[in-house]
């Protein structure tokens, strides 16, 4: 037990959660996910789907949710550098409409929780990336919702070095903000 740190973040129900990893000159073993340690630390959730993508530096994906069944995640990388985002999309929320982004990495290993109601989206910053996540509901193709990664209201302070041509999908490329989604 207490083989995993875990951090609030600024906006009530997120988390960053630091495995311990065990090395020597071998390599390092951890444990990403043990459903006692996150059950211990207040984090009792049931992961049914299990999802993993690649992709290359300047790829933007987001800022994504599912509009029916909304999903609880839990986010790293496994090969690689992003720059990853939740926006609180909780009506009545005190920190409604804010974000919070923070590093994930090979390297430094951590996990991001993001709760249900929450917009998501990252930012490669690595030549190339390969993302992680698990989801405590099931992917529905016409659930996908999202907000613009630009939205001004939101503000997002992606990291974006300049040169770094940005890639987004087309859906991405015409999300509307978050005002004009509640506008109609």
């Amino acid at each position: 037990m207490g083989k995993i740190k875990v951090e609030s973040c600024p906006i009530e129900g997120l988390k960053i959660i630091t495995p311990t990893v065990f090395g020597d000159e071998r390599g390092y073993f951890m444990e990403t996910y043990n459903y006692q340690d996150f059950k211990e630390a207040g984090l009792d959730y049931v992961f049914v789907q299990d999802n993993q993508s690649a992709s290359k530096r300047g790829v933007l994906r987001g800022l994504h949710f599912q509009t029916k069944h909304p999903q609880d995640k839990l986010v790293r990388v496994i090969s690689g550098e992003v720059f990853d985002v939740a926006v609180d999309l909780r009506e009545g929320s005190p920190t409604y409409g804010q974000w919070f982004g923070t590093v994930l990495s090979a390297e430094n290993k951590k996990q991001f929780f993001i709760p249900k109601h929450f917009a998501h989206g990252f930012l490669v910053l690595s030549e190339f990336a390969e993302f992680t996540y698990k989801c405590t509901d099931f992917y529905y193709a016409d659930e996908q919702g999202g907000i613009a990664w630009n939205d001004p209201q939101i503000g997002v302070e992606w990291p974006i070095p300049e040169g770094m041509e940005l890639i987004l999908s087309d859906a991405d490329k015409n999300r509307k903000t978050l005002a004009q989604q509640k506008d109609g």
